[in-house]
């Protein structure tokens, strides 16, 4: 009873994913599903990226969190739209609430909408929130067997940044051991290696984020 009742949960979900993920192809939006566990720097990587691509490309931020607003509250410096999301509890955002908070943006002024989901490598990597991609965050100062734990996230992601790349003198963080796991999962995929708070490696990664909002506005 308990399989069934997942599957009717992500059949329920799937739906909604496929209208939210059309509407958003129809106006041209790029929506981003950022996913990482608790302190990965995941709002860090907003605020730097934003502040380096907001004079290129008209950016929205939907805000997954708990009970409070404090990430979203450290974004709205940018001057842009931003709604929270509260979870009460809920480890993972879900298409249906996606789809109700998208009305308070003007899709036909946006070209990349990014969702800071809950702090989670689980649940998230399992729900579809009707993006264009999910980009799996996360940091050295978690450990090097991410990959091997939560091999979802990075199979379905579409590239992955390992931040904190300062703080490895300070680890037992192994760049073999994790690039070994991520490779036998996903060959191909972009690797990011970045530190937010330093800027180590955030050129790669703005390079590679505005060449993909571009793509999607032609396509």
């Amino acid at each position: 009873m308990e399989i069934k009742i997942m599957k009717n949960i992500l059949d329920r979900n799937q739906n909604k994913a496929n209208e939210v993920r059309t509407l958003l192809a129809s106006k041209k939006v790029l929506m981003v599903n950022i996913i990482s566990s608790p302190g990965a720097g995941k709002t860090t990587l907003l605020e730097q990226t934003l502040g380096e691509i907001g004079q290129k490309f008209r950016a929205g931020v939907i805000e997954g969190d708990i009970t409070t607003d404090r990430d979203a509250q450290r974004l709205k410096k940018y001057n842009i739209p931003i709604v929270v999301i509260n979870t009460e509890g809920g480890c993972h955002l879900d298409s249906h609430s996606i789809s109700k908070v998208l009305d308070s943006f003007n899709l036909d002024d946006l070209d990349v909408l990014f969702v800071e989901n809950v702090g989670n490598l689980i649940c998230p990597s399992q729900f579809d929130l009707g993006e264009t991609f999910k980009l799996a965050v996360v940091s050295t100062t978690e450990g090097d067997d991410k990959p091997g734990k939560y091999p979802m996230l990075f199979r379905e992601a579409k590239a992955v940044i390992l931040n904190k790349i300062d703080l490895i003198p300070y680890t037992n963080f192994s760049y073999d051991n994790f690039k070994t796991d991520l490779r036998k999962i996903n060959a191909q995929i972009p690797l990011f290696e970045i530190s937010c708070t330093r800027g180590d490696g955030m050129e790669g990664w703005y390079e590679w984020i505005s060449g993909q909002i571009k793509t999607f506005k032609l396509q």
